[in-house]
């Protein structure tokens, strides 16, 4: 038997099929961010505010940090209704 015989293919076990790798987003998609971590600071805002409002309505009294978020959103290519 000669020493190729019994070596195994090298460049084949130091390349493992890797399935997942061929799901993942290449070129322009990968670059994108996702919406869960863009503007963290505006939602944490609008959160409190919405949250630990006193007034009878939240939602107007906090909607100058809202648009702020979804300013924030739109500028990474996000579109909050």
């Amino acid at each position: 038997m000669s020493a190729q015989a019994t070596t195994p293919n090298i460049s084949s076990a130091m390349q493992p099929n890797n399935a997942a790798a061929d799901l993942k987003p290449q070129g322009e998609a990968a670059a994108k961010v996702k919406p869960c971590c863009v503007c963290k600071e505006e939602k944490s805002a609008r959160d409190e505010c919405m949250l630990f409002s006193k007034s009878s309505d939240p939602q107007d009294a906090c909607k100058d940090l809202v648009g702020k978020y979804r300013s924030c959103m739109a500028s990474f290519g996000f579109n909050i209704a």
